[in-house]
């Protein structure tokens, strides 16, 4: 049978004396418990061996801290950014197949947020917008995607995204719309489209290079829709940021020039070079973006992963020593403008290379990207290409622990503060036990998420542990937190086995961080397996908002399992 909880009483008011020897506020006592049998029982009564507690701590009494240690780990930091790439263009990852039921196609997306919550992952970018298309309910005149039926188009029968939010925040993960900004189709054919597609309807917004349609972004009836599609997904999604990937003008193909010679006549205003002009569209894209992002939902955090390379040294003194292809020159993608003018929440480069791969070292590009976002408040996470793990051709990626050292690396480096993982298929697959081998050095504990604090700053309320019980094979833990001002997104757990010399600060690591749980309502419960009957634990607990704020204060409770 199982035990009764034992209930936190009424507020109780510290002495003098109990402040100083704990530097924390007494927020609550707890009361005892009632034995299966009716009769009182002390809340502590439990099978194994009693030690004598010090008189500073009480057993079963909720205490306020506010206090914070101030130790860093780089084996388990408080809080990183960690994300896996879910791709739907061409069913990479996601439907696995085109014409799934809606059924099926939701038991795919729940095994793809079951897989990162089993890494102790905290966010998913979904590819939502592959191609001018859409997996979401609109109005802007955008079909739905083909890669979900098969037919460009028709309707799955359900909201892919409303359900993949609704399922990523029951699992405490934050949810990307990944939008590819400027492709319109896989192919060059303008009339593969619906008849009622927006670039059928507008057929001078687009054009074909290397075989596939793309928008014109030097048009300005082009970007103002883009942007206007972006804005629709904010305002009816509660998504947790928009994502765009490294698609701007496209990639250049061999012998083939970009047919925008018309439009920089038209458009082009004062400027005498193409170049710039094209760098100067998608710069005003992405700021107009950002700005639009905000105006219409400021906790949405707006991010980028630009190709890896900004520009080689050899082109500029502001560049990295690198030799490959440069996405300033050939996608007239200014991604170190966008982070030095904050233009961007966070910065994404995809550093797809080995480390010491002579072109694009890995260690040289993750140094000379932290250099770019330092004094600034953009952050910086390392984008990590695990579709290339087991790679015949080149050796460093046939060694398991390549992924592992990445992020080894990353954490050595100040202000890099997350990864994501490209793509799922692979992530999932997990050649040469890659991601296994990184997971068990690196993401042992779940990470709280990366305080965005120039989006909203004020601080949640604090969660009030409500009662704590034996409950089956564990701890069954239950806790309060109001909305206030500013609404609590995820409670985090930490639990450690303690003879409960002293009240302890808020834990400034994850070494005892247990789970993050996604906030739902006023009172909720957590249970705990990992305790052993008759030893005696802390358990402390905070809330944390969307943009990554703590409450200010914990709550934590001593008490005997």
């Amino acid at each position: 049978m199982q035990d009764q909880p034992i209930h936190v009483s009424g507020a109780r008011a510290p002495t003098r004396r109990a402040l100083l020897a704990t530097a924390v506020t007494a927020a609550a006592g707890l009361a005892l418990g009632t034995s299966a049998a009716g009769g009182a029982r002390p809340a502590s009564a439990a099978a194994g061996p009693r030690t004598a507690l010090p008189a500073a701590v009480v057993t079963n009494k909720v205490y306020t801290v506010s206090t914070r240690n101030t130790s860093a780990s780089s084996t388990y930091p408080r809080t990183e950014f960690r994300g896996l790439w879910t791709a739907s263009v061409l069913n990479i990852d996601w439907p696995s197949r085109t014409g799934l039921s809606a059924a099926a196609q939701q038991t795919e997306l729940r095994s793809i947020l079951n897989l990162a919550v089993s890494r102790n992952l905290n966010a998913v970018f979904l590819q939502v917008r592959p191609a001018a298309d859409r997996m979401w309910s609109s109005t802007l005149g955008e079909p739905w995607s083909r890669y979900l039926t098969g037919t460009q188009g028709a309707n799955p029968g359900y909201d892919p995204l409303a359900y993949a939010v609704e399922q990523a925040h029951s699992r405490g993960l934050a949810l990307h719309a990944w939008v590819n900004p400027f492709r319109v189709s896989m192919d060059a054919d303008l009339t593969s489209l619906v008849a009622s597609h927006p670039a059928r309807l507008n057929p001078s917004w687009s054009f074909a290079y290397g075989g596939r349609r793309y928008y014109n972004p030097g048009i300005p009836a082009v970007r103002a829709f883009v942007r206007a599609v972006v804005v629709d997904l904010v305002r009816r999604y509660d998504v947790d940021g928009v994502h765009f990937d490294d698609y701007f003008y496209p990639y250049p193909v061999a012998g083939q020039a970009l047919p925008d010679a018309a439009t920089f006549a038209a458009y082009g205003g004062g400027y005498t070079s193409i170049a710039n002009w094209r760098r100067n569209n998608i710069n005003v894209f992405v700021r107009d973006t950002y700005a639009a992002i905000k105006a219409t939902r400021r906790r949405a955090a707006f991010g980028i992963s630009p190709f890896g390379i900004w520009l080689n040294s050899t082109s500029s003194a502001l560049g990295s020593a690198t030799s490959g292809l440069e996405s300033y020159s050939a996608l007239y993608a200014d991604s170190r403008k966008w982070v030095k003018e904050g233009w961007v929440d966070y910065i994404l480069p995809q550093l797809y290379w080995y480390q010491g791969y002579p072109p694009a070292n890995y260690d040289v590009l993750v140094a000379w990207w932290a250099r770019q976002v330092a004094g600034t408040r953009v952050k910086l996470y390392t984008g990590e290409a695990a579709y290339r793990v087991g790679d015949p051709a080149q050796p460093a990626w046939q060694d398991p622990n390549e992924l592992r050292d990445h992020i080894t690396k990353g954490r050595s480096v100040p202000g890099v503060v997350g990864q994501a993982f490209y793509n799922t298929t692979a992530f999932r697959a997990n050649p040469l036990n890659a991601i296994g081998i990184l997971a068990a050095r690196h993401y042992a504990r779940p990470a709280l998420p990366v305080p965005l604090p120039h989006l909203v700053s004020a601080r949640p309320w604090t969660p009030l542990i409500r009662s704590v019980s034996w409950y089956g094979s564990g701890i069954l833990l239950t806790w309060e937190s109001k909305s206030g001002a500013e609404p609590p997104t995820h409670i985090a757990i930490w639990r450690w086995e303690s003879s409960g010399a002293a009240v302890p600060n808020i834990q400034s690591t994850a070494t005892y961080l247990r789970a993050v749980r996604r906030r739902t309502g006023l009172t909720q419960s957590w249970r705990d397996t990992g305790v052993v009957r008759g030893r005696t634990y802390w358990y402390l607990i905070q809330s944390v908002s969307q943009t990554g704020i703590d409450s200010g204060s914990a709550t934590c409770v001593f008490i005997r399992a």
